[in-house]
């Protein structure tokens, strides 16, 4: 059974692009959200009443939870607080935690009920407003997919910089800028369990109508972004602090320039048409630029710690071109802004404020020694080759949760009654 994929005015009001996302500092593409289904009939006779009214509760409970909560990844300053004093996202995020264990009971080992149910999930980078795949696999990528961009939007909101009580330019706290490292591993934890785990036991038939939103290719994308803006903020934490060497700076902005090359080779290879698709690839665009702009700037500041003119010379060069990725890079911001759905960077904090004033002071300064030292205007053009270092950060280590136990209790109650009809029988 294959996917059917329905019209834009079957339910395309759940998705609709909202005009305006306001401040962008972590890039969500959309929250896929999940269309109701029903359990009972195609389930009627293969699973126990309370087992699939167990189901039902638990995914209703999502569709109502993340129909909700779609609209506020795009007001990002709105954060919800809940009853308990929690956030709606981690609500949601819990509520599909709950439901893994027990969805995983229709593909576990021997199970024949993989493709008993037509599972709907609404779209966002994809054309078609909504995927019908009669899979649980497909399923199970969904939800998986959903707990990444919720961890995603929950560190967009710890990143977004607060007018401070002094009075100065909005900043954010370094203790928000830590939690975000450790949200923004668990996000690529579940992209990473989605694509090694999930994707190679759905079935090519199955695969090759998977929307957009989870095609491979987008997946990767989102875990190594994920890894790219995780690093941005340990440079950035390095930055602030007079411990940090230049070394240390210089391989961590040479590290994000591999993430986001990364990023950039993944979501290349998908075909991204609609206006989430095509933003979500001027973003990596755009922190692409960056990463380039503050690898070459400390690779600079290095180079020029040598004493001979070739030395100098490749400092200089490395200093241009990394002036050079800053002013691509604030092209590249303008252009993903300005794609619909219209959006806005936040006042320049962090790495980039750091680097916005100093990159330009710091080339020129430089430019000037170097041709006052040795006379002349011989600067080499072609910037040096930036160092490879191996890549240090790695996704949070995501297994998916065992199998609830109702399960077991369900195989034990089959092979009872499947035991007493061959006693009658007999």
């Amino acid at each position: 059974m294959g996917c059917i994929v329905s019209t834009p005015t079957d339910g395309g009001g759940n998705r609709r692009m909202p005009v305006n996302i306001g401040e962008v500092v972590v890039f969500v593409p959309g929250l896929r959200i999940p269309k109701s289904v029903d359990f009972s009939f195609p389930l009627a006779y293969s699973v126990s009443k309370g087992l699939v009214e167990r189901l039902s509760v638990l995914r209703t409970r999502i569709v109502v939870m993340a129909s909700q909560e779609a609209p506020k990844t795009t007001r990002p300053r709105r954060r919800t607080a809940t009853q308990h004093g929690g956030s709606s996202f981690a609500d949601l995020l819990q509520a599909l935690e709950d439901y893994l264990p027990v969805l995983l009971g229709l593909i576990k080992e021997g199970s024949q009920l993989d493709n008993k149910i037509e599972f709907v999930w609404f779209n966002q980078e994809d054309e078609a407003e909504e995927t019908a795949i009669w899979s649980a696999w497909y399923e199970v990528l969904s939800v998986l997919h959903l707990m990444a961009m919720l961890c995603l939007s929950e560190a967009n909101l710890l990143l977004l910089p607060k007018t401070s009580s002094d009075g100065y330019q909005p900043k954010v706290s370094e203790e928000n800028r830590r939690n975000s490292v450790d949200i923004f591993l668990k996000a690529a934890g579940y992209l990473e369990c989605a694509v090694q785990q999930i994707l190679p036991c759905i079935p090519p038939a199955v695969r090759t109508n998977l929307p957009v939103d989870l095609e491979e290719g987008v997946l990767r994308a989102l875990c190594l972004q994920a890894l790219g803006q995780g690093v941005d903020i340990q440079l950035g934490l390095a930055i602030d602090s007079a411990k940090a060497t230049l070394a240390v700076k210089r391989r961590l902005a040479c590290e994000m320039v591999k993430y986001w090359h990364q990023a950039q080779d993944s979501i290349m290879q998908v075909s991204l048409n609609s206006g989430w698709g095509q933003k979500h690839r001027l973003f990596v665009k755009w922190k692409y630029s960056e990463a380039k702009a503050a690898a070459y700037y400390y690779h600079g500041l290095i180079l020029d710690e040598g004493n001979t003119e070739q030395s100098h010379g490749m400092a200089v060069a490395a200093l241009q071109a990394a002036e050079e990725f800053l002013k691509e890079r604030k092209k590249a911001s303008e252009a993903f802004n300005s794609e619909p759905p219209i959006s806005r960077s936040p006042p320049l904090w962090g790495t980039m404020k750091y680097l916005s004033e100093k990159i330009p002071k710091d080339t020129s300064s430089k430019l000037r020694i170097n041709r006052d030292l040795y006379s002349h205007d011989k600067i080499i053009e072609t910037a040096p080759v930036l160092p490879d270092f191996a890549l240090a950060l790695k996704p949070d280590e995501y297994q998916l949760p065992a199998l609830d136990p109702a399960w077991e209790a369900e195989t034990t109650n089959t092979k009872s009654q499947k035991d007493q009809k061959k006693h009658e029988r007999s």
